[in-house]
């Protein structure tokens, strides 16, 4: 694609990435046919194809208005336009860089900037969310039914193993997750512990960066990301990884290295950082076989997985949370349509509802009609929004391992 960037960004560092990313792209539309948004609405300019050309548009020079703005922000950012793009166009990388600069030109309306700021600030600070989402849950019967999807029942996480292993990895807490799936990591601690493993916690460390960061804060979402850096860093000669439970935070994670890459100060060890990163589903294969013995064919139940768009497009992780749950005897099977996004998308629910409960009730039918006991996934946003809309249980997929080795 032929650019001409205007003066305002030609040269900087992010004029130079944007300019790259739109000059691999050859118009071919192939992403529009596995876009959520356009699938749904119908619209060009809700596909990733018409979004890049308001992109090149607003960074070529052209105003940008509330209707540029609109379109931008009904992105899921789901990258499932990566997976399908023949020419390697990092989709991602540029409406980031796009809604920056519309974000800088565009005046929101007030309730807008209202809600966005609250989800900013308070989303990343766990110990707020936490004191916020358990307030929300002694009035639920009183709130929306958007919000009320958001405050659901919370699982008790049960005891952290105390053991101490030669093996050690660090995991991330988050922000959210700690209030409404405590679960998750505690039940990651119990099946790394009785495979030989110590899970460690590193007391400093917070939100990966994402929420500031996809909300336009850019800066915030960076200093987020130091922060993690300087209370992980101590442990980095400890530890075999850093593990990730939630795939949107591993996705972030993963990219430190890229987007502090001009920070003289923490170049080095956020690409380091980054190397150290994993999925779960990344360290798990490797106990595959013990799991297996251990189970000994004891699961006879039928899951449906759900894959995360920020595990399948943005990390490009397939396989083996199937591979982990079939060598321990679960018949686990994908559902129509497992490429496309549930309609989480981290703060998108809140932010478009409307659409969010579309993605996901067409992803909850085709779960459904796999006959499952059970859904499962990779990430709090997907489980979350999910079970918002079905009686059917949606956990972790480590919640049933770890269920599964205590029968």
């Amino acid at each position: 694609m032929q650019t001409n960037l205007a003066d305002f960004i030609k040269g900087t560092r992010e004029g130079d990435e944007a300019e790259s990313i739109l000059r691999a792209c050859v118009h071919c539309g192939f992403c529009t046919a596995t876009c959520p948004t356009y699938q749904l609405l119908g619209d060009e300019l809700d596909g990733p194809r018409g979004r890049i050309y308001l992109i090149k548009q607003v960074l070529e020079g052209a105003e940008p208005t509330h209707k540029t703005m609109l379109h931008l922000d009904r992105c899921l950012t789901c990258r499932n336009c990566e997976t399908t793009c023949p020419s390697g166009v990092r989709y991602g990388r540029l409406v980031d860089i796009g809604r920056k600069v519309v974000e800088a030109r565009v005046a929101r309306p007030l309730g807008e900037r209202i809600k966005r700021s609250t989800l900013k600030e308070a989303l990343p600070r766990a110990g707020l969310f936490k004191a916020a989402f358990r307030a929300g849950q002694a009035v639920r019967p009183l709130l929306s039914e958007d919000l009320q999807d958001k405050l659901q029942p919370v699982r008790p996480s049960g005891q952290w193993p105390r053991s101490e292993h030669a093996r050690k990895m660090l995991v991330l807490d988050g922000c959210v997750q700690p209030a409404m799936a405590p679960n998750i990591n505690a039940a990651t601690a119990r099946v790394l512990d009785a495979l030989g493993v110590q899970l460690i916690v590193a007391p400093k460390a917070g939100c990966c960066g994402a929420v500031r960061y996809h909300m336009n804060d850019q800066e915030g979402g960076l200093d987020d990301m130091r922060r993690n850096i300087d209370a992980w860093w101590p442990y980095v000669d400890k530890v075999e990884a850093i593990v990730m439970t939630a795939s949107g935070c591993g996705v972030t994670v993963k990219e430190y290295g890229h987007l502090l890459a001009y920070d003289s100060a923490y170049a080095e060890k956020a690409k380091r950082i980054s190397e150290m990163t994993r999925d779960l589903s990344e360290i798990m294969p490797q106990f595959e076989a013990e799991l297996a013995a251990r189970m000994n064919g004891r699961i006879g139940k039928r899951v449906a997985y759900h894959p995360p768009c920020t595990l399948q497009h943005g990390q490009q992780i397939r396989g083996k949370v199937e591979g982990v749950l079939r060598a321990v005897g679960v018949d686990v099977v994908l559902c129509a349509e497992s490429h496309l996004c549930c309609g989480s998308a981290g703060t998108y629910s809140v932010l478009h509802p409307e659409i969010a409960h579309q993605l996901r009730d067409r992803k909850l039918a085709n779960l459904e009609a796999t006959g499952a006991d059970e859904i499962v996934s990779a990430n709090i946003g997907c489980l979350t929004h999910l079970q918002s809309g079905t009686e059917t249980p949606v956990t972790h997929w480590i919640e049933f391992v770890d269920r599964a080795l205590q029968l």
